[in-house]
Order: C-alpha cells, then structure tokens, then sequence
C-alpha cells in the first residue's frame, strides 16, 4: 500500500484545486445558458456546459487511472447509426443522459466530496509529518508558554487524567510533549495509506456509475460483437467448406477417376497383355499413394487424432514435421497442460493455414512456429498466442477469398485476431491471437 501513497497524496491534494475551478467553470456557463434559455442563445451555452463536463468527466477518469485505480469503461457518446449534421449534433449532446450525469458530477457531487476528502487528507499529513518532526522544530517556537498549551496534558486530561501526576512528576514538560507529538505523529504516518487508499476509493466508488459507461452499453456492444462474431464464422466456415470442395475436386477427385480408368484398362489387359496390365496397376497404385498424400494435406484444417491423445504441442510439432518448408518449433507452453478442446482446434487450424500460406506463396526456406500464453496486463484476460515467422519474400496481404482473409474472419469469430507484419523483402510475422477462458484446475500455464 506503500507504494501507492504517492500517486493518491497527488491524486487527493490536487482533487480540491480542479474541482473549484471544474465547479467555476460549468455553473458560469450553465447558470447563464438557463438565464438566458428565453433568448434561445442560452441553449448554446447549456451545450458548452455539457461539453466541459464531458472533458472535466475524461479528465477525472483519467486521474483515477494515473492514481492507481483500475481504469473506468468510457461511455458511448455516439452511436454508428446517429445521424449526422450540426444540429443532430446539439440534439444529441441534449439528449445524451451521460452528459448530464457528468454536469451532476462536476457542479454538485465531486465539489464535495473533493473538499471534504481534500480537508481529511491535508489535516493526516499535517498531523503526521508536524508529528515526527516535532523535536526537531520545538526549539523555533515563541518562549512563555502556559501548562494549558502542552497538548499531551490536554489529551490525557480528557482521556486518562490519572497518568498526568505521575508524568509531570518524572518528565519534564517539553521532553513529555515531545515524546507525544512523535507518537501521534507516528500513528497518523502508519494509518496514512489507509486514509489514502480508502479516499481515493471513494472518489472511484462515485465516478464509476456516473462517468463511467452504464451496463446496458455493455450489453448492446456484447450483443453487436457475437452479431459481428456469428456472422464472421459463418462466413468464415462457407469459405473453408467452398475451398475444401474445390481441393477435392481439382486433386483428390480426379486421381480417383484417373485410377479407375487405370485399373478398367488393366482389367481389359489382363489376360491378353499381362505387362501392360501390371504396368498399369503401378500407375494406379502410385495414384492412389498420392491421393492418400493430398487427402492428408486437406485434413490438416480438421483436428487430427494426436490434439485428443498427445494435446497442442505435440499436434504442432507434428505440422512442423509435414511442412515441406524447414520450420523450426518454439513453445512456452506445458506440454501436459489441457486446454479446451475448442482452442485446441482453432490453434492447429491456424498454424496449419499459417504454415501452408508460407509453403506456397512465401519462397521462404526457414520459418519458427512459436506457441504461448500471454496474460493482458490491464485486463488479465489470458491469450494463446500461435506466431509463425518467415524469411520469405514478404508483401503477404490478406486478399478477399484467400487464406489469411479467411483465417482473419475465422479468428474474429472466435473473438480472437490476426496480426500481420510481411514487409517487402521479409521476414514475414504473422501472430494470432486466440481469447483463453478456460484451463483446466490444477494445471496452470506455465509463462
């Protein structure tokens, strides 16, 4: 609690000071903006007040942040559907129910909660920092002082009048006053992060509901996000499905009709050419080697055997073994750790696509397939990362109907992303994003 004394003393001591001049500023203009509401131009000046208390509001938010305190969702102060033009604008700062909770905010509730937590902040410190530095200080004190200025007899009179005889007795009254400036000021000094910490909470616990963003925005934005996250896998799986049918059709397929055709001729030739039909039955049999081939490479976007038996790594690992460019395998993550076998999936999935899109396009000839779990420092929400890095030409850009726009569309399904470093000349990096929500107890990730 120490070590965020400093940022709430700043936080407190300067929390009266902006909240006299926030108050100045927005009464001044709203208490105009009403006295001349007859004039119509009034209405411009209640804007101007609701405008300030916006920007008063953000500031004050942002002072919470810098004073520790973890940040507040801003509210929506428009809307992707609003419409546009000046006076849309007015009407909807008018009708905007945050503004006016801000203008609350800042002319009537953080007025006073600011100078009353400013008062007990200032009279703490004064108390503990005039406290330990008592004995230093008494001596520049004015001489001729009476009994009824020691302030330890004045206390202990009320408090605990039967320790004053023995005290004056043993304790001259300078060393005895002394003695008890430092012990109050020593209390004061180790009660301070309390006072502190719980001030500045109080400041948090009051703009959190009125500055902050209302549970009703969090809802619509969730509901626009699955919306948005709905329609992307589907459009992402009819893309992969319309891709795998080509693939079939264009490879598997046809050497499957070129094998018939081969074994109806060796048929034919069997009892008249029996050469030309075992040759025949080679030609087929190769066929039929490299379809199995390519019917292996197709299912590498479908979750193989080995993610339900050996789990994530060993499911890369495997990848990186049948990639036909050199790919090196770096992982942080625990090789006995179960994560969901959804993710599971989405992960092989896409270093699978990641690791094709570098065996076709990139002309690379070496390229790292990196795995972790990151936590965001500001959210704790836990990623699994999966990036794959090349020495390839770069200039990767994901193209409507290809494979990185694909898997970008893919990954915002599962409210993950993409990102894409491919410069010209190279290398080229591209990390994927996947939200973690769920590990199984008793296993954590090991960073």
């Amino acid at each position: 609690m120490w070590r965020s004394v400093p940022r709430e003393l700043g936080f407190l001591l300067l929390a009266m000071p902006i909240a006299v001049v926030t108050f100045i500023a927005v009464v001044t203009l709203f208490s105009t903006g009403v006295s001349t509401i007859a004039l119509f131009f009034g209405v411009f000046f209640i804007i101007a007040a609701l405008l300030a208390s916006r920007a008063f509001g953000t500031f004050e938010m942002a002072r919470l942040e810098w004073a520790g305190r973890p940040p507040i969702p801003r509210p929506a102060w428009t809307n992707s559907g609003d419409p546009a033009g000046f006076w849309a604008g007015l009407l909807r700062v008018l009708s905007n129910g945050h503004y006016w909770l801000h203008l609350l905010h800042a002319m009537a509730v953080n007025f006073v909660v600011s100078i009353i937590t400013w008062i007990i902040t200032v009279f703490w410190l004064s108390v503990a920092l005039a406290g330990v530095t008592y004995w230093l200080w008494v001596q520049w004190l004015p001489a001729g002082r009476g009994e009824d200025d020691w302030l330890y007899r004045t206390v202990l009179g009320g408090v605990a009048p039967w320790l004053l005889p023995g005290l004056d007795a043993t304790v001259e009254p300078l060393i005895g006053e002394a003695i008890f400036q430092v012990l109050l000021g020593v209390i004061f000094l180790a009660t301070l992060p309390f006072v502190t910490h719980g001030l500045t909470l109080l400041h948090d616990v009051i703009a959190r509901p009125m500055l902050g963003a209302w549970r009703s925005e969090f809802l619509q934005r969730e509901v626009a996000d699955l919306s948005e996250s709905r329609g992307a896998v589907l459009a992402a799986e009819d893309q992969s499905l319309r891709r795998l049918e080509r693939d079939i059709h264009d490879g598997p397929q046809q050497r499957l009709i070129r094998m018939q055709m081969d074994l109806a001729a060796a048929d034919r030739k069997l009892g008249s050419d029996p050469e030309s039909a075992r040759a025949l039955i080679a030609e087929a049999m190769q066929q039929s080697r490299d379809t199995l081939e390519e019917l292996r490479a197709l299912s590498r976007g479908f979750a193989p055997p080995i993610l339900q038996d050996r789990g994530l790594v060993a499911g890369l690992a495997s990848l990186a073994a049948t990639s036909t460019v050199p790919v090196r395998v770096s992982t942080e993550l625990d090789p006995a750790l179960a994560l969901p076998p959804a993710v599971e999936r989405s992960a092989y999935f896409v270093a699978a696509e990641l690791l094709a899109n570098v065996a076709k396009h990139s002309g690379a000839t070496d390229s790292v397939l990196h795995s972790a779990i990151t936590v965001d420092p500001t959210t704790g929400a836990q990623w699994l990362t999966v990036t794959v890095t090349d020495n390839g030409l770069g200039g990767a850009i994901p193209t409507e109907g290809h494979g990185l726009h694909g898997l970008t569309e893919r990954l915002r399904g599962l409210r993950g992303s993409l990102s894409l470093d491919s410069p010209a000349g190279g290398p080229t990096v591209a990390q994927a994003f996947i939200p973690l929500e769920f590990v199984t107890p008793g296993r954590p990730p090991q960073w």
